[in-house]
């Protein structure tokens, strides 16, 4: 019988099921759930796992101490009786922020539509509590009309999902990371609950409530990653096997699932008897929903740490990290798996090279994709900024997000068996791929070849000579990339040539990363040139429609334009805080956003004084119109900095794969 073979008669669903389960019993809130950043539940997990991983044959279990904001939510009750007598009781969840009563407390409640600068408008709200209700996926993020409350002396804001997430049910909670300061508070209502409220307020006026919670933010605390593994030959070289393990409500897909996935493809792998090549590692790491208050970047803080701070050596001996989110439910008719370009070639003939036994179609008639780069939204990032190359299993695209995400929904009732049987097939398999190969099969060539396709100038006022020198330069690169991958994947019988060339190839995965991985401000992974490039697009735009007397239809280009969009329904300090705290703090509070932005351009008074024109049906917009030109211009001297940084770096990665392919 084959190690294939072998492995797959071990996969065991019912054994990661159970584990995933039993995650379930650690709780902050032992009515909500909620396993939060160095709660004791968290800690409790951990000690959990750091058992189990100990009984299923790992080796050399560690818990790494990491420093992380803690919070703890113990409770939210809120209650209300109507103008009949009838008594009303809802539990509430809650952000990451601090508000203590000395139980049930007695606060007026008032309704304040969105949330935003104009809500507030003749309406007196100091000492009170706040309801907003507001759509994250589609409109704004928690944090800003949770600040603006608290700018206007609000007690704490009730936030209600008003779709985007939590849509499966009207009952349904939901839960993000705040990315704001914990002193602003913020607890979550649902629709069901708030509509009884919103009735007895019809008129706009506050109604009394009694309310009663526990919620604190504590900084700098520990909390532990946990991982053994599974010894290989090569002790210095490792595949790492990553979800994490902390949770909003029971968690079950996000992330229970992962965690016990990972858990039982090492199982599976020992009890099959498979002995690696390379040392497997499997992490389940701490704060991942959120880890440190009053930042942008908020989430992935225990991964980051690990790579950065805890386990630096991991940096140039993990050929790959595999990590996992929600995998057992099936997003889409057709799987995804998420990666960096230079891992995409490679892992699409993985896809067609699945032995018969495993059967995409059966769960996903459409089959399998691969996607890059990866995103944000999950650990994979921090590993990958950290020269560790990543994928992750791509679960962001499906209706569940929309629906179960972050919700008290997340639970077993949709599990998929199915689903989640192919994923320890596939992954387990993979990570068995990932060992065998001689050399770790990065082809940064693809890197270059996404560069390259990514510019595309706008006004046609670009320095014309730097972009060509610049295409020259990466088709140059691309083309030696893809002969370094040839040479990886086709490998000599020298070891010490196939070392160096792994250590090249990783070298140069990591200087990639430095080089060309920036984040906009809405988080989406671009090239260092695009925020610029749409910025451009969204200024001709705005310039064009003005030109035409169309005020309305410039606004819609702006709000494209940076964090433009938070200019359009926030008071300016709110705006300017949310804006200082990416360019002006620590790299220790920015985390793996650090540098990630470079610019930033603020538009809040061209956008409150078109507002106001449009308000009055003004067509005077000629200052207006100035102003635009003069940022494009600012941003058109940007775009050409940016070209000839990117043709910089290029030709410095150039002359280190020309050093590599001698080997």
């Amino acid at each position: 019988m084959d190690q294939i073979q072998q492995y797959l008669e071990k996969v065991d669903v019912e054994y990661s099921y159970q584990l995933a389960k039993k995650m379930e019993r650690f709780r902050t809130n032992p009515v909500l759930g909620y396993r939060t950043a160095g709660s004791a539940a968290e800690i409790e997990t951990g000690n959990m796992l750091a058992e189990e991983m100990k009984a299923v044959g790992l080796q050399d279990i560690h818990m790494d101490r990491i420093q992380v904001d803690s919070w703890e939510f113990k409770k939210a009750v809120m209650r209300f009786a109507d103008d009949t007598g009838k008594e009303y009781e809802f539990q509430l969840g809650a952000y990451q922020t601090n508000f203590v009563t000395r139980g049930f407390e007695p606060y007026e409640l008032v309704y304040l539509g969105k949330g935003t600068e104009k809500d507030y408008e003749g309406r007196e709200v100091s000492g009170r509590l706040v309801m907003v209700e507001i759509n994250q996926r589609d409109e704004w993020w928690i944090n800003f009309p949770v600040y603006q409350a608290y700018k206007k002396g609000a007690a704490g804001v009730i936030a209600v999902q008003d779709n985007g997430y939590g849509e499966i049910d009207r009952t349904a909670l939901n839960a993000q990371d705040i990315a704001g300061p914990s002193h602003a508070p913020a607890f979550s209502m649902s629709q069901a609950d708030a509509e009884i409220l919103k009735q007895a307020m019809k008129e706009g006026k506050p109604i009394r409530v009694m309310f009663d919670a526990d919620s604190q933010v504590k900084e700098c605390q520990p909390a532990y990653n946990v991982w053994g593994v599974i010894p290989g030959k090569k002790m210095e070289e490792k595949i790492l096997l990553s979800a994490h393990y902390d949770s909003y409500f029971s968690g079950f897909q996000d992330d229970n699932t992962a965690v016990a996935m990972i858990i039982s493809i090492a199982r599976s792998l020992i009890q099959s008897g498979y002995r690696p090549e390379r040392t497997i590692v499997v992490c389940a790491l701490a704060a991942e929903e959120w880890g440190i208050t009053n930042s942008k970047y908020d989430w992935s803080t225990g991964a980051w740490q690990q790579v950065f701070r805890v386990r630096p050596e991991w940096q140039g001996q993990v050929v790959a990290d595999l990590n996992f989110e929600l995998p057992a439910h099936a997003h889409d008719r057709r799987d995804a798996i998420r990666s960096t370009y230079e891992y995409q070639d490679f892992l699409e003939q993985f896809i067609r090279d699945l032995p018969p036994q495993v059967k995409p179609g059966e769960v996903y008639p459409e089959g399998i994709t691969v996607y890059a780069p990866i995103e944000t939204w999950s650990d994979d990032f921090s590993m990958a900024i950290g020269g560790i190359p990543s994928i992750v299993n791509d679960f962001s695209g499906g209706k569940f997000m929309e629906t179960h995400y972050h919700s008290q929904f997340d639970n077993d009732d949709f599990y998929d068996e199915a689903v989640y049987r192919f994923h320890h097939q596939l992954y387990g398999l993979l990570a068995m791929k990932f060992d065998q190969v001689q050399i770790a099969p990065l082809n940064p060539g693809a890197l270059f070849r996404a560069i390259r396709k990514s510019i595309c100038p706008v006004t046609g006022k670009e320095d014309k000579e730097a972009i060509v020198l610049l295409q020259d330069r990466l088709s140059e690169a691309e083309e030696l990339g893809e002969r370094l991958y040839q040479k990886a994947i086709h490998p000599g019988e020298k070891q010490e040539e196939d070392r160096n060339l792994q250590a090249g190839l990783l070298k140069l995965f990591r200087k990639g990363q430095d080089y060309f991985v920036r984040l906009d401000w809405q988080d989406t992974v671009v090239f260092p040139q695009e925020a610029v490039q749409n910025n451009l697009r969204a200024l001709q735009d705005a310039a064009h429609c003005l030109e035409k007397g169309n005020i309305r239809m410039a606004l819609e280009a702006v709000y494209r334009i940076d964090n433009s969009r938070y200019a359009f329904l926030f008071d300016e300090d709110v705006y300017q805080y949310f804006t200082e705290y990416v360019l002006n703090q620590p790299e220790e509070r920015l985390q793996w956003g650090a540098g990630r932005i470079v610019r930033h351009e603020n538009l809040y008074h061209l956008v409150k004084s078109l507002k106001r024109k449009e308000a009055s049906n003004s067509g005077q917009t000629k200052e207006e119109l100035e102003m635009i030109k003069k940022v494009e211009e600012q941003q058109k001297i940007c775009y050409d900095d940016d070209v000839r940084y990117m043709t910089r770096s290029t030709e410095k990665m150039i002359e280190e794969m020309k050093k590599l392919e001698e080997v």
